[in-house]
């Protein structure tokens, strides 16, 4: 259980076409002009490219061009900064969420659910390990955009009194046209696990045509909202309150009568 707050910076911003040279200048000017001390920095889904099926022309392996840069910013402004890109392994692509800090750790979480409507599947090979990161005693579950939907994959375990994790965050390149899902189930993976959790999407028109409407959220562990951002490029600075989310547990402890389950990976990469 964390015993301290933590400042995270949402960075809701629009992506030029599979242009990463582009897209990393856009996003270091934008990272630099943060004047407040933060923890974390989320970037959307694929902030390097845009959600692009155009694996082949756009994957780099691991610790590549857009790793080092990531290791450089985060080693610079003294933050963990967090986003996903396309990444090459061998003879697959995955869409892979790096976690780095500024010391030069590099951690990573594989999107699990590929998107088949825009044959998301049919291009990359799908993360089969549920993956949990730490920064200042927090427990954080990282997922990627369609996770959204599948909440036994994301569903908190708990030991005794203590929980699996405590901040879930989800980077997404989600469509304009769904938005009301995205606004429905991001509060609901808050409250049906006890814990904050926070949204990152992007805006703008990508080079398919498909329109991007924002809408980044941080909710509480009881869905209320801490911030919302409407459809405009913006930077917003969430604070999560460890000592809040420890009190509503021990009073609402809603996970004794949980249901018990086991996740199958029947996943065929």
């Amino acid at each position: 259980m964390p015993d301290q707050n933590l400042r995270i910076a949402l960075v809701q911003t629009d992506l030029v076409w599979e242009d990463k040279v582009a897209n990393l200048a856009n996003l270091e000017e934008k990272l630099w002009s943060i004047d407040q001390e933060v923890d974390l920095i989320i970037l959307p889904e694929m902030f390097p490219t845009g959600f692009s099926m155009n694996a082949e022309k756009l994957a780099e392996p691991m610790n590549f061009h857009v790793t080092k840069w990531m290791k450089q910013i985060s080693a610079q402004m003294n933050f963990v900064l967090t986003g996903s890109l396309i990444i090459k392994e061998g003879d697959d692509f995955f869409n892979r969420m790096l976690w780095v800090n500024s010391e030069g750790s590099v951690e990573f979480y594989d999107k699990r659910h590929l998107f088949r409507m825009a044959k998301e599947d049919e291009t990359f090979s799908a993360g089969e390990e549920k993956k949990l990161f730490e920064l200042k005693g927090w427990k954080v579950l990282p997922q990627v955009c369609y996770d959204l939907r599948f909440p036994v994959f994301s569903r908190n375990e708990w030991n005794g009194g203590e929980a699996e994790y405590d901040l879930s965050i989800y980077i997404a390149s989600w469509p304009a046209a769904r938005t009301s899902a995205w606004e429905t189930l991001l509060p609901a993976r808050a409250i049906e696990n006890l814990s904050y959790s926070i949204g990152v999407n992007r805006v703008g028109i990508d080079g398919n045509g498909i329109a991007y409407k924002g809408q980044s959220a941080a909710y509480d562990f009881k869905g209320m909202a801490l911030e919302k951002l409407d459809s405009e490029e913006a930077i917003s600075i969430v604070e999560l309150d460890a000592g809040e989310l420890k009190n509503y547990r021990m009073k609402f402890p809603a996970w004794q009568d949980a249901d018990q389950f086991a996740v199958v990976n029947d996943n065929k990469s």
